[in-house]
């Protein structure tokens, strides 16, 4: 199983179905720079109490 983060389509859409879906996340949570998903991934964990496998299968299923 792959544990790699593949963001697919535009991230302005993912992070607002992700603000839908979890309404605690600020856009500084979601702050998102192309090569630095590890941040991304690191911030929603802390947020959300998800494991890091959790937070990445999540947001490569959107």
């Amino acid at each position: 199983m792959d544990h790699r983060l593949h963001l697919r389509g535009d991230w302005d859409q993912l992070k607002t179905k992700l603000q839908h879906a979890y309404t605690q996340l600020t856009n500084e949570d979601l702050t998102y720079v192309e090569g630095k998903g590890h941040e991304l991934v690191g911030r929603l964990q802390a947020k959300l109490g998800m494991r890091k496998r959790q937070v990445v299968k999540m947001l490569n299923a959107l």
